[in-house]
């Protein structure tokens, strides 16, 4: 424990856990959690090779819940100063006097608890220079502007990344927390053909600086998928096969997972009740849980409620093996908490060994689907209908860009649909997915 951001240690952050959570029992709370975080980071932004924004950002949070009689309260504050915490504790107290009881309020049972704490690795700690992030910067700017001629104007390239340590205690004597490191790399550029005017992006998310993608690379594909979208044309309505990209393919399982948490379930307000045990999806979907994914965007070894967690599956082959709960949201369903609270830990999405380019060469008429617009999403009865712009397919090959178009099915169908799962994994968020094809979906043309 002796890594340091603005002055705090873990070592210091578990002490004050301990003295806040000690005051607390003091003044007669049967239980109580806190939630503390510390990062420190920088960010950067060029554009047309002009410095836009430079930002040092120094953050600090604490979190305090507080329970009596069956009754919870829940406050925070940015300022750790002594008279500060007693107000945050006076405050909640007096809180706990109005709010609404509730038996299933409370810290959750101790033998849940990690009974060791265990390694989590995410944290890769590089000081960048002033100098080094508008280099980096700069050669994503520059490689996106002279990709093409096309290529016509730059919206900036932003490189951020920050350093962080957080601790989570309860009265129950546990305490758990780690440090993590966090860079990101972004390039927006606008491209114009005729009376057309596009703009695109790429992006990399990483835990370690040396996994960022090539600055070069980053802004050469951000002016490729901003050309790609210059050629765009009309096409008919229809159903057609839909390849949802890696960059979106998790908007279609996020309405997925939303359906399986304890908060839908509980609350009537899903499409996938009492499916545990039941195929939900094709033989195509096959879905992990990785808590200690080595430089995992999600990666730790309890949950939000001190819960300790372990490797799983969620989805095998089609299956659904548990919901998403929390142990709140267990105890409403009179079940027991999966390690949830905060939600998943790292998906692993099985892929099929296919390639995004032969999965859209056995298309012989369909669309490539690169953005999706609304929400449009009935969690009651899983209809699904987006705006979307993306990419027609004929023949096996892209043909143009489309625009300004309705994909639309049901959520039940569309997950029963999915014929294959490309191996081009998207690494940038906690949902390790591929391009997604999907069987047939209705697209609306305007």
């Amino acid at each position: 424990m002796h890594n340091e951001i603005l002055g705090y240690t873990e070592e210091k952050l578990k002490n004050l856990c301990e003295d806040i959570i000690t005051q607390s029992k003091k003044q007669g709370v049967e239980s109580a959690e806190v939630d503390i975080s510390i990062s420190s980071g920088k960010n950067l932004t060029v554009r047309n090779e002009d410095i836009e924004t430079f930002e040092i950002n120094n953050d600090k949070n604490i979190s305090l819940t507080l329970y009596l009689n069956g009754r919870k309260s829940v406050v925070s504050s940015s300022d750790f100063s002594k008279k500060t915490i007693q107000h945050l504790i006076d405050n909640s107290l007096n809180m706990l006097k109005v709010t609404e009881q509730d038996p299933y309020f409370g810290i959750v049972e101790q033998d849940l608890h990690p009974k060791q704490t265990r390694p989590v690795d995410i944290f890769y700690p590089q000081e960048l220079s002033f100098d080094e992030m508008l280099e980096v910067a700069k050669q994503a700017e520059s490689a996106a502007k002279s990709y093409d001629e096309q290529i016509t104007n730059s919206e900036g390239a932003s490189i951020n990344y920050s350093s962080s340590i957080f601790m989570y205690a309860n009265s129950n004597k546990f305490f758990g927390g780690f440090p993590g490191s966090r860079y990101s790399l972004y390039c927006s550029v606008i491209g114009s053909k005729g009376q057309t005017m596009q703009r695109s992006y790429d992006y990399s998310n990483v835990r370690d600086f040396q996994d960022l993608k090539n600055p070069i690379q980053l802004g050469e594909e951000a002016a490729k998928n901003t050309i790609d979208r210059l050629n765009v044309k009309k096409i008919k309505t229809g159903n057609y096969p839909i390849i949802f990209h890696n960059t979106i393919s998790d908007s279609l399982i996020n309405p997925i997972l939303s359906a399986i948490s304890g908060r839908n379930l509980y609350r009537q307000n899903s499409f996938l009740l009492d499916t545990v045990g039941t195929k939900i999806a094709s033989d195509g979907l096959t879905i992990r849980e990785q808590p200690l994914l080595p430089k995992g965007h999600a990666s730790t070894y309890f949950d939000d409620e001190g819960v300790e967690v372990f490797d799983n599956t969620l989805i095998d082959r089609g299956e659904l093996k548990h919901y998403l709960l929390s142990s709140y949201s267990a105890k409403k369903l009179n079940l027991s908490t999966t390690g949830n609270a905060g939600g998943t830990h790292n998906l692993i999405f099985e892929h099929h060994n296919i390639s995004l380019a032969q999965m859209i060469k056995d298309i012989k008429k369909g669309f490539l689907i690169t953005e999706l617009l609304g929400h449009g999403v009935n969690m009651v009865n899983g209809d699904f209908s987006r705006g979307a712009a993306g990419l027609y397919i004929e023949n096996g090959e892209i043909q143009h860009a489309v625009e300004e178009i309705t994909i639309a099915g049901n959520l039940k169908d569309m997950a029963m649909d999915i014929t294959s799962i490309a191996n081009d994994i998207n690494s940038n968020s906690s949902k390790y997915i591929g391009s997604v094809l999907i069987e047939k979906m209705t697209v609306g043309a305007s």
